[in-house]
């Protein structure tokens, strides 16, 4: 069996060594257009900012290394540039030479990923605007920086490669500023979420233009000009565009695959093509969204890995079936830690589905243990029956243990009040007795039983000031003291039976406290004696910090712009 690999990193590369310890026969070779195989595409950013200094440790294998120990042929600098279904060929250029071949295959995996967005705006091609995709875009702006010594930088995209890099050349030493067309950066997060990204950034000291369009680009004597649409232009040394990727597809279309989202390979469950014995893996493809069943273009690692090796296990005669990616991941924010996994809140309604969520801050681990941090879940669930959709949480330890107890759960269809019977380890330096994901779901279940009636965040404009319900701040009067939402009066949970005849009956009841588990007993306290009460979700850390971000992005928003 001869099999040609065309793409020779994270899915073209796992689809290789998977055949060959399958089929120690197969003839295998895999054509790479760039000089690179197997690489860490994840960590480029991190050997801009001098973390990664070996560049070899980019490179997970070599040509040579998959050789020595796979017997397969590794070509790199080759582009195939047709493919010829009916004949079972494909044409290759050797880009070093530019001689270009015919080889036979038959089977044909495609695994060419996806290449960064470059949008067609005036001055885009200017030698100071930079991507960061491949091993050698990262050494050309690494030689940039090593030989030009800039001092500060603009990013467009705030995704994983625009705030990892964001953070990379700010500790390289220079002025950073990120500019982004929606109102948040990290769109897995909802904006409430992301309101912590954007304090970790602001504090570390990156400028933030949140809701600004790039309108193009100038060079100037000493480096470039950034031109926003309805706002002053921004002056750097250097602009790297990450606004996103594409998959990178002609090939595919050349030869008359179908096509899916924006041009993607849609392939089945056993990553076959429409086109017999040609497979497809990675960012280039469309797949499903675990939660959903919807076709959707998730490009990340670890995904790409998984397909590579159910195309190679169908091709040796095995049965696997790709079962959907969930977009489970983790970024580092400089000391803080964000991961998201399934469905925020917003792809869930944009998928139609009713969604509900619970907020919490709890702790890293047992708050008598030296330490811990408070770290933000943000649960969602679909409404009734209850079905696990997503999870999000901002924090700084303990945050991707907790991410993936979560994305476990939800690739076992378990329902969000289940999350309180899971049996999680505990020790005082790494949990507490109640895990928070066991939290999370005593909280669902709350809900689920009637116990828990909880408002949120965005309805706190809509809450009536004009006396027709009680609001009411459960927290100390030094912590009223330090900030408190507008028309809340103060009574201490642990004043509060004594004072109920402060609360004026028959009005529904809406409770704060720092983070919600003081008001919680308070709304217990409160219906004992029957009033309606109903908790904010997060508390008042939380409820501050997303007034603040949302304050700061409205007020630095173009004029006329849609607030």
């Amino acid at each position: 069996m001869k099999v040609i690999i065309v793409g020779g990193v994270a899915g073209g590369a796992s689809a290789a060594a998977r055949i060959r310890r399958l089929d120690e026969t197969a003839d295998i070779t895999v054509y790479e257009k760039s000089g690179y195989i197997s690489y860490a595409n994840c960590g480029l950013p991190y050997f801009i900012g001098d973390v990664i200094k070996d560049p070899d440790a980019l490179t997970l294998q070599t040509p040579e290394s998959f050789w020595s120990r796979f017997r397969v042929v590794m070509k790199v600098h080759h582009e195939v540039v047709s493919i010829q279904p009916d004949t079972k060929t494909v044409r290759i250029r050797n880009l070093e030479s530019g001689e270009e071949f015919t080889d036979s295959y038959d089977k044909l995996i495609l695994s060419p990923g996806a290449r960064p967005m470059k949008p067609d705006l005036p001055g885009i091609s200017s030698g100071k605007i930079f991507t960061l995709r491949t091993v050698e875009d990262t050494f050309r702006l690494k030689d940039y920086l090593r030989e030009q010594s800039p001092r500060s930088a603009v990013i467009a995209g705030g995704g994983f490669i625009g705030v990892e890099l964001a953070e990379n050349l700010k500790e390289a030493g220079l002025k950073v500023t990120v500019v982004e067309m929606m109102k948040q950066l990290m769109t897995p997060f909802d904006p409430e979420m992301a309101a912590f990204i954007h304090a970790e950034m602001r504090k570390q000291g990156i400028s933030l233009e949140l809701g600004s369009a790039i309108e193009g680009f100038e060079e100037t004597e000493t480096g470039i000009r950034v031109l926003l649409r309805g706002k002053e232009s921004i002056e750097a040394d250097l602009a790297v565009l990450a606004v996103g990727v594409v998959p990178d597809t002609a090939l595919a279309q050349q030869a008359g695959l179908r096509q899916g989202i924006k041009g993607s390979i849609v392939v089945n469950d056993r990553m076959e093509t429409s086109v017999p014995d040609i497979y497809a893996v990675g960012d280039a493809v469309q797949g499903k969204h675990f939660v959903t069943g919807q076709d959707s273009l998730i490009a990340l690692a670890g995904p790409a890995n998984k397909q590579g090796r159910i195309a190679a296990d169908n091709i040796c005669g095995l049965d696997s079936r790709y079962r959907g990616s969930q977009g489970s991941s983790v970024l580092k924010i400089f000391d803080l830690t964000a991961a998201a996994t399934g469905l925020n809140e917003n792809s869930a309604l944009r998928a139609g589905i009713a969604a509900d969520k619970v907020i919490l801050s709890p702790m890293s681990h047992a708050g008598y243990y030296p330490g811990g941090k408070v770290m933000t879940i943000k649960v969602v669930f679909e409404k009734d029956t209850f079905r696990l959709l997503g999870a999000q949480i901002i924090g700084y330890e303990g945050v991707d243990k907790r991410i993936d107890v979560l994305a476990t759960a939800i690739r076992a269809e378990m329902k969000a009040t289940e999350l309180k019977d899971l049996d999680l380890s505990y020790a005082p330096p790494y949990s507490s007795a109640k895990d928070p994901v066991n939290m999370a779901g005593f909280m669902i279940d709350n809900l689920a039983n009637g116990t828990l009636k909880q408002w949120f965040v965005e309805q706190d404009a809509d809450l009536p000031r004009d006396g027709s319900v009680i609001l009411l701040d459960t927290r100390t009067p030094k912590e009223y003291g330090r900030g408190h939402a507008e028309g809340f009066v103060n009574i201490p949970v642990d004043e509060l039976r004594e004072r109920l005849g402060e609360i004026e009956t028959g009005k529904p009841v809406y409770v704060m406290c720092q983070s919600g588990l003081r008001s919680y007993i308070a709304c217990r306290i409160l219906a004992g004696y029957g009033f309606e009460c109903y908790n904010f979700a997060g508390g008042y850390r939380f409820y501050d910090a997303v007034r603040n971000d949302r304050a700061l992005i409205e007020a630095s928003l173009p004029c006329g712009a849609d607030q």
